[in-house]
């Protein structure tokens, strides 16, 4: 609960977290609390400063340098795999894309950013692996947290949509190289347009 309050927005980045607030707004026991702010601060969610309390994470150019650099490793290696996946895995694929076009038809973003990380799960997920899955779904938490901070996340996704597009219809035509290579160009775009957001503010 804690963890969704954070990522909607609800509780902002830079703030000092009040573990009697907290705790009281989500019915939860000090203990249980406690443990959550460990989880979410090994997931880089979340800050420990010493004598001051725990905070909402305030993500930096550097952290999504080295976000896109992990990116780049598992969603391009996971692409490999697609002529040797099953067809469920696949559609794990383009059915986000699907969804997302259609309601880009209509000028309804309201659930881009949704969109565009269940495609990124997609192609994590056809590596088959719950422990990679795993890991990059804390990757995706932090990323989400660093627009927060840019402040500008439905101005991004609709950009890279079309991006998207274009790599499963080249996964369709069985051109794995170019996808690959789409998805490259789409990180080096993604990783500068979000640096440079945070760095205006």
């Amino acid at each position: 609960m804690l963890r969704e309050r954070v990522l909607d927005g609800e509780l902002e980045p830079g703030l000092r977290l009040s573990e009697e607030a907290i705790g009281g707004a989500l019915g939860v026991s000090r203990n249980t609390l406690r443990e959550a702010f460990r989880l979410l601060t090994r997931d880089r969610i979340l800050v420990h400063e010493h004598s001051r309390g725990v905070f909402v994470r305030r993500p930096t150019g550097d952290d999504v340098r080295d976000l896109y650099a992990a990116r780049r490793v598992i969603e391009c290696g996971a692409l490999r795999l697609w002529n040797d996946v099953s067809e469920k895995r696949r559609e794990a694929v383009r059915a986000p894309v699907r969804q997302a076009v259609a309601r880009a038809e209509k000028n309804d973003f309201s659930k881009a950013g949704p969109a565009n990380i269940q495609f990124h799960r997609g192609i994590v997920g056809l590596a088959g692996s719950t422990r990679l899955s795993d890991e990059s779904d804390r990757l995706f938490a932090e990323l989400m947290l660093a627009f927060r901070v840019a402040q500008e996340m439905d101005a991004f996704y609709p950009t890279y949509l079309a991006w998207n597009r274009r790599i499963v219809e080249l996964l369709n035509d069985g051109t794995i190289d170019q996808a690959i290579d789409q998805l490259l160009e789409y990180f080096d775009a993604a990783e500068q347009d979000v640096v440079s957001r945070l760095e205006t503010h």
